[in-house]
């Protein structure tokens, strides 16, 4: 198959994908209005509506509870760290309202800012509010939600020297000897956060309630430039809720999905908030049944308020007796081939979508070859070659009857001036042509056809794996998952798209302006390749070098074989 027809394929599949993405940006949930940032130092005020009835009794309503005289007493917050994470603790309610990934900077690393920040994922500001939340509640008493009044030994912890494990210990306690403490275990190395919530009933009426744990947030506002928009990639990543059981596996439901609520029990499960890159999971107790739901908060307001909740199991504490409930939450990075360890099915959080069944496996290699060379750039080089050599047979047939197709031009030219405009009696002379000379035109179609799955994969590996994040390869390139700064690997492709052309048969019976518009081709390929990850420009630039140089040694091979004969 000659190399017109191979730039046609490849411009209809990734045109076609293309169009898939933008329909799939246009018809994604727009993110609300901004409104003015608060420079608050605790969590916003939010509406009652966010506190869960307890379904311990049999009573049809369960009013919300209502905080106590302690809790008057005004909250401060207090700073628990370990190696890779830093957290910010409001002692109202012991919700955490800020995250810090420590090993997550914002911006990649550079000789002008070789310190940026940390990723913050959990955030108290108005503007970016997202906080996770957990508590408990009683349609019998009070019971310590997440308004409620916690007490702190002291305002910031961290995990000393030779420490493998750090506990933060919140407090609460009512007039009647109800006491509740919040217990937060951080371990050196991980993102899993285990909370612990221990009630002691020292009154003499047993307490019965439900816990529960929630997440709630704004939608992401993304006030950003038109190439902002195109060439960073969280743009095209999914951001809203998700839950799984073990049943249904993995449910996405993105922020517009809100409008209708959703519940349902599960046992063994769990429910997250995902951003592209990141996400926070709440973990309760996999033997426990628990009410999973999503409601919209100030729905008619600028800035809504998405929460995800699972409520718990009732409990029961007689008079004199202690219950401790677990529960474990993870902030953090999407991990692959990790998160499965933590919870069953929390692997799923990366989603591929359609692309699945090619780019896990690509993602597989790809940290294969990462750990052999240190370097996901060379990573990449190294799975080119790789696919090369899995399909040389293929692409040397292709390379084959195109070295022949162009030896056959003068008479391909000929047919053209005898037949004219008879294009069906021209096409009919060629195949006639091609079946005595035993060329086939269609020998490259299936090359192409399992280069592009491979292309599109890579694609959604490089957009959605945090381990490419901020990934440099070398020189000028600090970030293989963002385009090429200076643009010079677009500039390459074009260079080499060119070269293969040259050394490609012209397609027969094609009107100049359909061979103009081949010529220009890979200029707008090029063009395109500005906004794509600089990964995937250098996976498909040095796919289109090896390409060029297998072509150019079978052409020279097919030369050097008929100077042989005709010597002969």
């Amino acid at each position: 198959m000659n190399q017109t027809r191979t730039f046609l394929i490849f411009a209809l599949l990734a045109v076609a994908y293309m169009l898939f993405m933008a329909w799939e940006k246009d018809y994604a949930p727009q993110p609300p209005a901004a409104v003015a940032a608060s420079s608050t130092t605790a969590t916003p005020a939010i509406a009652d509506g966010s506190v869960p009835g307890a379904t311990a009794s049999a009573t049809a309503t369960a009013p919300a509870a209502v905080p106590g005289s302690v809790n008057e007493a005004s909250a401060q917050l207090v700073s628990v760290a370990n190696d890779v994470l830093r957290l910010t603790i409001d002692t109202r309610g012991g919700s955490v309202v800020r995250s810090e990934l420590l090993t997550f900077p914002e911006e990649p690393r550079t000789r002008r800012n070789p310190d940026p920040a940390p990723v913050r994922l959990l955030n108290d500001e108005r503007e970016h509010f997202f906080v996770s939340q957990s508590g408990l509640v009683s349609n019998q008493g009070e019971a310590p939600d997440h308004r409620a009044i916690f007490q702190a030994a002291q305002t910031s912890y961290a995990l000393s020297q030779g420490q493998d494990e750090l506990k933060v210990d919140l407090t609460w306690q009512d007039a009647a000897g109800l006491k509740v403490t919040k217990t937060y275990t951080l371990k050196r190395g991980s993102f899993v956060v285990a909370m612990d919530q221990k009630i002691e009933n020292g009154g003499s009426a047993a307490w019965q309630g439900n816990a529960y744990l929630q997440l709630q947030r704004v939608a992401p506002v993304q006030q950003r430039t038109w190439w902002q928009n195109i060439s960073d990639p969280s743009s095209r990543s999914f951001f809203g809720a998700a839950w799984y059981s073990p049943e249904d596996k993995f449910e996405s439901f993105a922020f517009s999905d809100f409008k209708k609520p959703r519940e349902r029990v599960i046992t063994g499960g769990w429910s997250a908030m995902l951003q592209h890159y990141f996400f926070v999971a709440w973990i309760p107790q996999a033997h426990d049944p628990n009410t999973y739901s999503t409601s919209v908060i100030n729905p008619d307001t600028a800035q809504p308020i998405y929460l995800i909740r699972a409520v718990g199991p009732s409990l029961n504490v007689a008079p004199g007796q202690s219950l401790t409930t677990t529960s474990r939450m993870y902030i953090g990075p999407k991990l692959q081939g990790t998160l499965d360890q933590v919870a069953p099915g929390l692997d799923l959080i990366t989603n591929y979508g359609w692309l699945t069944v090619v780019a896990e496996p690509l993602h597989w290699l790809l940290s294969q070859l990462h750990a052999f060379t240190g370097n996901w750039g060379v990573a990449i080089i190294l799975l080119v070659l790789g696919l090369k050599a899995a399909l040389w047979k293929l692409t040397a047939a292709q390379f084959r009857s195109g070295a022949k197709m162009r030896k056959l031009q003068p008479r391909v030219n000929a047919l053209k001036e005898r037949y004219g405009d008879d294009k069906m009696k021209m096409q009919q002379a060629m195949m006639e042509l091609y079946k005595k000379e035993k060329v086939n035109p269609m020998s490259g179609c299936l090359p192409v056809l399992v280069t592009m799955p491979v292309f599109f994969g890579l694609y959604r590996v490089l957009m959605e794996s945090v381990e490419l994040r901020h990934s440099p390869f070398f020189g000028w390139i600090h970030d293989l998952s963002a385009p090429d700064p200076f643009f010079v690997l677009p500039v390459l492709y074009v260079l080499v798209m060119l070269a293969t052309q040259w050394l490609s048969p012209s397609a027969a019976g094609m009107d100049p302006a359909q061979q103009k518009m081949m010529k220009v081709m890979p200029v707008l390929f090029g063009v395109m390749f500005f906004f794509f990850p600089a990964g995937l420009v250098l996976y498909w630039v040095v796919n289109g070098a090896t390409s060029l140089a297998q072509q150019w040694f079978i052409t020279r091979s097919v030369d050097r074989a008929e100077e042989k004969a005709k010597a002969a």
